[in-house]
């Protein structure tokens, strides 16, 4: 299946292409490995039953896919779905490091047109993804289409903590300081000039919630962490 890529996923994959090297070390740097609490959390709620498969959208260099099947039955699968091919070729040397390149498959596409057939797979799973999409409306329609009854949907995003006085310094934070350590260390500093407008412009954790409800998921909820500096929301479908 062909699937055409938007411009502003060109220029997304593009990004990440660059920094993938350095992405995984300076994500734990600039969270104090936060991030990683984070997604154990989302393991936790995406973990799969007996012949499960999953669908890890913007799998980056696989932490959360890998995770998951550390975590579930041994004939567990996940496909991980990037617009950067150089992510998903780092994905594939660690399954390969922990052993579990033939329960991971790798796929380059977009999410708002997953290439995959109508409910088929038990979970999806986002990290750290969905801010990028071109069309988050229709990206969560996605999620949905390609869900078996009875699956579920895990995403986990960064967000903006709704405490007003630890918001301040949250910002602070993340739009002056953590661009300039991360420039300093040696990333690419278009990317984490983005990274805080990115967050900045994604709807708050309620109207995401709303979003997966016309997307058709029921028994939506999310649960904030660290403050709401991120957020996981989980769907049923």
């Amino acid at each position: 299946m062909k699937v055409d890529i938007s411009a502003h996923e060109r220029r997304i994959g593009a990004m990440f292409d660059r920094v993938s090297r350095r992405y995984d070390g300076l994500n734990r740097i600039l969270s104090f490995g936060v991030d990683q609490r984070w997604r154990r959390r989302a393991t936790d709620l995406a973990r799969l039953g007996p012949h499960e498969r999953a669908l890890d959208v913007g799998a980056g260099t696989g932490d959360l896919a890998l995770a998951i099947l550390r975590s579930s039955a041994a004939d567990t699968r996940v496909t991980a779905v990037d617009l950067s091919a150089s992510m998903l070729r780092l994905c594939g040397l660690r399954a390969a490091g922990a052993g579990l390149t033939r329960r991971i498959d790798r796929v380059v596409g977009t999410a708002n047109a997953l290439p995959f057939p109508d409910a088929s797979v038990d979970r999806v799973i986002a990290g750290f993804a969905v801010r990028n999409f071109a069309d988050l409306a229709a990206g969560l329609r996605e999620f949905r289409r390609v869900l078996c009854p009875g699956g579920r949907a895990v995403v986990l995003e960064l967000s903006t903590p709704p405490n007003r006085l630890f918001g301040a310094i949250y910002r602070f934070y993340f739009e002056q300081l953590s661009p300039r350590v991360a420039t300093f260390i040696g990333g690419d500093p278009e990317a984490y000039r983005y990274l805080p407008a990115s967050v900045a412009r994604h709807p708050s954790a309620e109207a995401v919630a709303a979003l997966m409800r016309v997307a058709g998921f029921s028994a939506v909820r999310f649960e904030r962490l660290t403050f709401g500096a991120a957020t996981i929301h989980v769907g049923e479908a």
